[in-house]
């Protein structure tokens, strides 16, 4: 790597590989180690430099590395001079336990070593454990008590996981539908010889449409795909879990006949893939997948959604409203739509379709002959409408709006509506939320601004295109505004440095699964944490420049000799 770099700048060359001393080669483990922690604390100071006098808050999680040791990542959220939100990596710290004391000492350790102040925190995000957000000794709490006004926010994406996770348990056929379609996804899959029947029963089958006009073609149309396994605590996996298998759904059946008539096969093995048939040529399964493609396809959106770094908590509130609203929509006009695609596809793939005016009971051999509910009845009110009002039902438990005051306040500051703006209640949220970063003066200039904030948002004709408060402050900072409304603005960046989700830090988890592998556990946790803070943060470490490449090396040359001639 050193001769590389060298071979492309003249400099590098020169000082390293040329007038350095023979025995400073730079490429022992410690010395690399040395050049890899000094670059992460370059990083480090960056992010500090790029907060400045910012309030922020923190995000937290928790997750167990490949050598079984329990690491710790932490993010600052803030926005910075340009009015752009920022998630920044600060650092990754290995910690002896998950105990809310040791997390807060950690933490507190950490921003000390940056220079940041724990009384400067304005917001805290984790997940739903109860070590992190215990009313009395959780983390949140601990870390309230060194600063009053650090508030806590249950992580957006986690609630919305809990919640649709916990409806579509509440409706048995739904439940049931799911492990299904799991199992028969795990038969397909469990090997590299049934995928590659999959993909030749794919193949067939989009030849033979292509030759029927059923299907157009062009490039990127129609390509082969596998089916997808759904993982329990990412709801949107699901989403691609049941699209993957009806699109793939003939290649599917296609492959468990061929294995259920395969004599070289177990008992058990032709048992399972003639279970899988049965259940997966039934209405009842072919109903339920498309009213979970129906119902995903809109949570979907929310899910992506709440990943974005720069999604501010107005905005994450107003897309769980949309959602609730489409939701609602599909309850009341999408049963006879859903209801003409699950005949159309029973049709085309050969499934028999039940009698609608039917008894319920005679469809499926009851001996309740007093019952006198049909079939178009059952699936519609206790399959299609219960399903759906589950999931509206946890949506609202889990995301009130109400459940925080401060969101119920902030809510006026939203530029997409303007006659909700209250000056009253503003000034209401400066009292109660945020009283340390105003002091009276300050608060007497924000009630004397507010008017001509006012006017100037809805008239403007730039500001008035923010589509929320964070796109805002970058419009004020733009149209340098917010030299007009200093106070506004210095309360807008206290709101959007609200978290909305810890997807910051499981992204920095996954960065460690592919670095911190079987070899390189040996390396040691500073390794790790030094690497991932400059891999993480790669924006900012491409901007060192060659001469403070040099410089480096140099310090290291000197550092070495000074340190040889001490020992002589």
């Amino acid at each position: 790597m050193v001769k590389i770099l060298a071979s492309y700048n003249k400099g590098v060359k020169e000082v390293v590989l040329e007038n350095a001393p023979r025995n400073a080669k730079y490429t022992s483990a410690t010395v690399q180690k040395e050049i890899l922690n000094t670059f992460s604390r370059k990083v480090q100071k960056a992010i500090r430099e790029e907060i400045g006098d910012s309030k922020f808050c923190i995000l937290v999680d928790e997750s167990r590395d490949i050598s079984k040791k329990e690491q710790m990542a932490i993010v600052v959220r803030f926005v910075d001079k340009d009015g752009f939100i920022r998630e920044r990596f600060l650092d990754l710290v290995h910690v002896k336990d998950t105990a809310a004391l040791t997390l807060k000492n950690s933490i507190c350790t950490v921003l000390l070593d940056n220079n940041l102040s724990v009384q400067d925190i304005r917001g805290q995000g984790y997940d739903g454990a109860s070590n992190m957000r215990g009313e009395w000794n959780g983390l949140q709490a601990l870390i309230l008590r060194e600063c009053p006004y650090a508030y806590y926010v249950h992580c957006m994406a986690h609630r919305l996981q809990l919640a649709l996770v916990a409806a579509s348990r509440e409706v048995a056929d739904v439940h049931n539908f799911i492990q299904e379609a799991i199992f028969a996804i795990n038969v397909v899959s469990s090997s590299s010889k049934r995928n590659d029947e999959l993909l030749d029963a794919q193949a067939e089958e989009i030849a033979r449409e292509i030759d029927l006009g059923e299907l157009d073609t062009g490039r990127g149309a129609n390509q082969l795909g596998t089916l997808q396994r759904p993982v329990d605590t990412r709801w949107s996996s699901h989403y691609k879990s049941i699209r993957s298998l009806a699109r793939m759904f003939g290649a599917t059946i296609s492959v468990l006949q061929s294995l259920a008539k395969d004599r070289s096969l177990s008992y058990h093995a032709r048992g399972d893939a003639s279970g899988s048939i049965k259940k997966l040529c039934s209405f009842d399964f072919v109903f339920v997948m498309h009213l979970m493609k129906a119902i995903m396809q809109i949570t979907d959106v929310l899910c992506r959604a709440l990943q974005e770094k720069a999604l501010d908590i107005l905005n994450a509130l107003h897309l769980i409203s949309m959602t609730k609203e489409l939701l609602q929509k599909l309850r009341d006009d999408g049963w006879e739509p859903l209801l003409e695609e699950v005949n159309s596809f029973c049709h085309k793939h050969r499934i028999e379709l039940p009698d609608m005016s039917r008894r319920y009971v005679d469809f499926i051999n009851s001996r309740n002959k007093h019952d006198n509910t049909t079939i178009e009845h059952h699936y519609r009110f206790d399959i299609f409408t219960t399903a759906i009002d589950q999931q509206l039902q946890e949506l609202n438990d889990r995301f009130s709006e109400q459940s925080m005051d401060l969101l119920t306040f902030a809510a006026v500051l939203d530029p997409r509506d303007c006659k909700s703006f209250s000056i009253e209640k503003i000034c209401t949220l400066v009292g109660r939320f945020y009283p340390a970063d105003f002091t009276d003066q300050e608060k007497a200039q924000l009630e004397c601004q507010l008017p001509y904030y006012q006017l100037d948002v809805c008239n403007h004709p730039d500001l008035q295109k923010s589509s929320s408060l964070a796109d805002l402050i970058h419009q004020l900072v733009v149209t340098n505004k917010f030299t007009f409304y200093p106070m506004v603005d210095r309360l807008l960046r206290l709101i959007v440095t609200l978290p909305v989700s810890t997807a910051t830090t499981e992204r920095a988890f996954s960065a460690m699964n592919l670095i911190k592998t079987g070899l390189r556990s040996r390396m040691g946790d500073d390794y790790l944490r030094d690497y991932m803070i400059v891999y993480i943060e790669k924006e900012i470490a491409m901007k060192f420049t060659f001469d403070e490449i040099i410089d480096l090396y140099d310090l290291l040359g000197r550092r070495r000799a000074k340190l040889k001639l001490i020992e002589s």
